[in-house]
């Protein structure tokens, strides 16, 4: 199984320090920062686009920008994203009609694609030849749009139903992720989480990082031993 990957969400960042926000989060330990990129049109709220992440890419030489696309039409934003230093462009399944064709588009820019699913859509919509075609899934464990949502464990199987067919995929879970949650999420064999008032609020951002990853190396070593059912 693929290790683990924490990936701080920058939407719970103060924005008006969004570099320095970014940097203190590497300092704690985080691998890969979580950007989330929302159009006001398939999700109902407006964040941040290229030009900011272009700014915190100049900043951050190097950074691994995680890039979560709530965009409709998402095939429109790739060749911006990419220019802008994004590494993982995960789009949602819901947004796009040739979700294969997506991906190749991703992989020409040199970024790795990522196939994102909301709480009302089964995992088996991800059909083998897509999952096979991503570098990640996402598994979103509250409603695309908002964050400091309550997490939705209803939507745990789905990780557990993906890691079964894609033994080898990052799989990631978003959403109400944090040291109360993250056991279900890792026991399903989830790899890359999601958090963001849990770290970016905490007194120490590197122990809550340290004990998320703990979380998962943990539940890694029991699936591996069997012990986990």
């Amino acid at each position: 199984m693929p290790r683990a990957i924490i990936s701080p969400s920058v939407l719970a960042s103060d924005f008006g320090q969004l570099t320095a926000e970014c940097k203190r989060m590497i300092k704690g330990g985080a691998e890969w920062l979580h950007m989330d990129v929302m159009d006001g049109h398939f999700v109902p709220n407006i964040t941040m686009g290229a030009p900011v992440l272009s700014c915190v890419s100049k900043g951050i030489p190097g950074i691994f920008m995680d890039c979560h696309m709530m965009v409709a039409q998402p095939e429109k934003w790739v060749n911006d994203i990419a220019d802008a230093g994004g590494s993982l462009y995960c789009f949602h399944f819901e947004a796009t009609s040739d979700p294969l064709a997506l991906i190749n588009q991703i992989h020409e820019r040199k970024m790795k694609a990522g196939v994102a699913i909301s709480p009302d859509t089964p995992s088996t919509a991800i059909v083998d030849a897509v999952g096979e075609a991503a570098d990640m899934l996402l598994v979103m464990t509250v409603y695309p749009g908002r964050g400091g949502q309550k997490f939705l464990e209803r939507c745990v199987p789905k990780v557990a139903e993906l890691r079964k067919r894609f033994p080898n995929k990052d799989i990631e879970v978003d959403g109400g992720v944090g040291p109360k949650t993250i056991a279900p999420c890792a026991e399903a064999g989830s790899n890359v989480i999601v958090a963001g008032t849990a770290i970016f609020n905490a007194e120490n951002p590197e122990e809550v990082i340290t004990m998320l990853k703990s979380a998962v190396d943990t539940a890694q070593a029991k699936i591996a031993q069997g012990s986990l059912n």
